[in-house]
């Protein structure tokens, strides 16, 4: 049985019977005609597939019991063998096998499950057996039809494995790929891991505004939008932080938020323009705090999701095991270049050597900035972790404490697992005049055509007047954790519905 064409037009969905859509919606039309409604409004279920199987692990083979169960579930497979029928229902906690027998459910209600369509959802009333052979079943004494499907299910022994179909059309990959949906659970045991552990810790989960009037929080090109009552354009987050630190301010002294940023730029198996991500930050500590924050926090939810912390990723071994080595980004640079690499460098000695390595350069940068990218591209990606890289440039980040022991860097550290950034983390600035002439910077190389610089938001820095306590603040990416967790290369591959480009007009 093959897949039903997603873009078949109204033409061809009533061609001839040839057509599996057209089949189906004849007999939805049959079954209207004759009274049956394939949409029922419920059905109450009194067992799981999975509950079964745990209930009943002790039923020996050919015996019966007296467990009257009402099940219900997609019908994923079927087999007739003249007054038997074998269909096997799929519900959320795995499969049970319905044992369909003439007479028990008479030739009427027989022939009804014979006719019944692979992809539908039914409910069947019965008593718990196993079969002769020691399959685990459910014996209906009535089977009733809860949602006709219209549409015939990928085909029964390949499954789903066209890439763009899969993404696209979630809904089916999901029902053809059961190993996809243990992808989205490790994913949302891992969340929920996280707010278990920020909660034993102290903080408070808030929810800050997705619509901005200045972009904010990192340095990324947002999506920009207009409201229409307010005549103003406002900006998708690029990230939560000024508001989260604003809270500080109001005497908040623990809080983070799990929830989606948006970014206008390019996709990749690392990247999507709507992503996740937590960030918390914490009043009286520094990035010291946020290290082992951060550190205690993955150690936990990998303990509890994965049950170890020596996981394989991408057929390489990844040891979690703290505590975890910290190098700074001029030493890691400097081994990368084979010589040492400094603020004490030429702006231009510091461009060459970006130039010698394909890194293209742009003239409004400053030594921090090109430092930073030769980091990006000699060392970050054959990191393979976990490390704490420290020492970032001041001009890289324009929201961090500078470090007491070089003004030109800060106290800020990235967390790099498997080649690529898995957290970020500072000492926050808590210096209005320092944050004002960091703002103004940052519109300078705005007004040059840098979209990704940030906006200047003279409302923070009126709420950082009125005092900031000393804080550390952390960001982890939900999305990049679960491909880590759940060993998979793509992030489309953790998120339920990624973005697509359009569908092409058939």
């Amino acid at each position: 049985m093959t897949m039903a064409d997603p873009d078949a037009t109204d033409a061809e969905r009533t061609a001839p019977a040839e057509d599996p859509f057209s089949a189906r919606r004849a007999k939805l039309d049959q079954l209207v005609a004759s009274g049956i409604d394939p949409y029922v409004s419920r059905f109450d279920v009194t067992a799981r597939a999975g509950e079964l199987v745990e209930r009943h692990a002790e039923l020996e083979a050919g015996a019966e019991s007296d467990d009257l169960v009402r099940v219900a579930g997609r019908l994923v497979a079927k087999r007739d063998q003249g007054k038997l029928a074998f269909l096997v229902l799929r519900d959320s906690t795995g499969d049970i096998q319905l044992f369909c027998r003439t007479n028990v459910l008479g030739e009427d209600d027989f022939a009804f499950v014979s006719d019944l369509d692979l992809g539908d959802w039914i409910g069947a009333e019965g008593n718990v057996l196993r079969t002769r052979r020691g399959e685990l079943s459910v014996q209906p004494t009535s089977v009733t039809l809860l949602s006709k499907s219209l549409r015939p299910l990928p085909e029964k022994y390949h499954g789903l494995t066209d890439t763009e179909t899969r993404y696209r059309q979630r809904y089916i990959d999901l029902i053809a790929n059961p190993e996809v949906r243990q992808v989205f659970e490790i994913r949302f045991a891992a969340i929920s891991s996280i707010r278990r552990f920020m909660e034993s810790r102290d903080f408070v989960e808030v929810e800050t505004p997705m619509l901005h009037p200045i972009p904010g929080g990192a340095t990324a090109r947002p999506f920009v939008t207009h409201h229409n009552a307010l005549d103003m354009d406002l900006y998708l987050r690029i990230a939560p932080e000024l508001y989260l630190k604003r809270l500080l301010v109001g005497g908040f002294e623990r809080v983070y938020e799990i929830n989606r940023n948006f970014r206008n730029e390019g996709m990749s198996p690392r990247h999507n323009p709507e992503f996740t991500m937590l960030e918390a930050y914490q009043a009286f500590t520094n990035i010291d705090g946020m290290m082992e924050l951060t550190e205690s926090m993955i150690v936990h939810a990998a303990r509890e999701v994965c049950g170890t912390l020596l996981l394989e990723y991408q057929g390489a071994p990844v040891d979690l095991t703290p505590p975890w080595p910290r190098r700074t980004m001029l030493e890691l640079v400097s081994e990368a270049a084979g010589r040492s690499i400094s603020f004490d460098d030429s702006l231009d000695d510091l461009a060459a050597l970006c130039g010698r390595h394909d890194i293209p350069v742009d003239d409004g940068w400053g030594k921090g900035k090109l430092i930073t990218e030769l980091f990006e591209k000699l060392v970050e990606g054959s990191l393979e972790g976990p490390i704490f890289v420290t020492g970032y440039p001041a001009e890289t980040s324009p929201l961090a404490r500078r470090s007491d022991a070089d003004p030109q860097l800060t106290d800020r550290f990235e967390l790099i697992v498997t080649g690529r950034e898995l957290a970020n983390a500072f000492s926050e600035l808590v210096d209005p005049v320092d944050q004002r002439n960091r703002f103004q910077e940052q519109a300078k190389a705005k007004g040059a055509g840098d979209h990704e610089a940030m906006g200047y938001d003279e409302d923070y820095l009126r709420a950082m007047e009125y005092g900031m306590p000393p804080a550390g603040g952390m960001g982890i990416g939900i999305d990049r954790f679960v491909m880590l967790l759940a060993d998979v290369a793509s992030i489309r591959d953790v998120l339920l519905f990624p973005h697509m480009r359009p569908e092409k007009d058939a």
